[in-house]
């Protein structure tokens, strides 16, 4: 069993997003970055996989600058045996096509069995990535993960559905599959994963290697939203005053 595990770095929920004066992007220099806290439970879920079938290969998958190994090695702490380190040089690519496009160029070599990927990233979170690189490189996919079991040549997915319900599906391998949150507890990296990880394999692609046409999508502005107050007293009977109030809801709140 052959597992991929793409793995993003995002800045944490604590950090500081200083926004860049043309503001395209924040200034990641002020920025503390973590894994992406999905992508915790796709490195778990592939980990028990490959210990409850007692062989197998975890490869960890990651696209971004330099910063972006710090991340991968914390995943190779926690026992994958590999990792994958896809290059980036100034800005990183917010486009899902694009970065579907890279990870789908360096992947079709490998012939894995199974890509998960966290449900979505918390910077960007289009949630795109796993289904545009499953349809790509010819696999099955499934989304909204909650519980997986592999057979010989196929795995079943428990997906999360609306108004809390479930649904199980079967499908062939190879498949790529987008984890939810919650549906394992990840482990931490113990002192002696930390210390294996340092001789573990990183294997770097430059961006020549991996960066395939041309955007279809980008990030125009990004900004702080501007809040505003007003107030608006509302006097008269009690039937005009609670038709006043009805108006608001709908009109104004849309939340009738």
């Amino acid at each position: 069993m052959k597992i991929a595990v793409l793995v993003k770095q995002v800045p944490g929920s604590e950090s500081v997003l200083p926004i860049l004066n043309d503001e395209t992007w924040v200034d990641e220099s002020l920025v503390s970055f973590i894994m992406n806290p999905p992508d915790n439970f796709a490195i778990e879920e592939a980990l028990l996989i490959k210990e409850k079938a007692g062989e197998g290969e975890v490869v960890i998958v990651s696209m971004g600058p330099d910063r972006v190994k710090k991340t991968i090695k914390e995943g190779l702490a926690k026992g994958a045996d590999r990792a994958i380190h896809l290059e980036e040089d100034g800005q990183i690519e917010t486009d899902p096509l694009s970065i579907s496009k890279s990870f789908s160029t360096v992947l079709k070599e490998e012939n894995f069995d199974l890509i998960f990927t966290g449900l979505q990233s918390d910077d960007t979170g289009m949630g795109q990535t796993g289904v545009l690189l499953g349809e790509m490189l010819g696999y099955s996919t499934a989304t909204l993960a909650m519980e997986t079991d592999v057979q010989s040549d196929s795995i079943r997915v428990k997906r999360e559905l609306e108004s809390g319900w479930f649904q199980w599906v079967k499908l062939p391998m190879p498949a790529s599959i987008s984890i939810q949150s919650g549906l394992n507890t990840p482990r931490y990296p113990s002192l002696k994963g930390i210390m294996g990880a340092k001789r573990k394999e990183i294997k770097s692609i430059p961006v020549s290697e991996h960066r395939v046409g041309s955007k279809m999508q980008t990030i125009e502005k990004v900004f702080i939203p501007q809040t505003s107050k007003q107030t608006e007293m509302i006097e008269g009977d009690a039937d005009s005053v609670a038709t006043r109030i009805v108006e608001i809801l709908k009109t104004d709140l849309k939340v009738l």
